[in-house]
């Protein structure tokens, strides 16, 4: 008696259970290294935000003085939007694409300084415990407190 030809049995393609579980596994824990490092890259962006419009801010005030003999808080006279105000009482916010997360306020005495400081808020002033209020004074000197860090590790 003659038997048919059979093909070989090929077996099934495909992951086990075990396999896929190690996957998952491994991209579990590239997630828990890689995410810290995006936030901190995140907040620093977000730092690097609030230095930017502060020395903004100086040279718009430097710009004032060169042609009124003093500083002043208006925000107007500085250029910005007539709506816009810079004082301790009513900060201007800084924006980053539709969010904002820190405050523009300037302070003067008298009319031969100036100390404008970037204030954070919302998620930024809940996560960054290093580098909290930025400040620049009419001098150019660059501080940092409320935080952890210094000027240097910070500006």
């Amino acid at each position: 008696m003659t038997m048919p030809f059979q093909a070989p049995r090929r077996g099934q393609g495909g992951f086990t259970l075990i396999e896929l579980m190690i996957a998952v596994a491994i991209i579990g824990i590239l997630l828990r290294l890689a995410f810290p490092a995006y936030q901190n890259s995140v907040m620093k962006s977000r730092r690097a935000d609030a230095k930017t419009a502060l020395l903004d801010l100086a040279q718009r005030e430097e710009r004032f003085l060169a042609t009124q003999n003093q500083y002043t808080t208006s925000a107007p006279a500085l250029g910005y939007a007539p709506t816009a105000t810079v004082t301790s009482a009513a900060p201007m916010t800084i924006q980053n694409g539709s969010a904002s997360f820190y405050t523009l306020e300037v302070t003067t005495s008298g009319s031969t300084s100036f100390t404008a400081t970037a204030r954070p808020t919302g998620p930024q002033l809940a996560k960054d415990t290093q580098c909290k209020n930025f400040t620049i004074d009419n001098t150019g000197a660059q501080g940092v407190n409320g935080g952890t860090g210094t000027a240097i590790d910070c500006w």
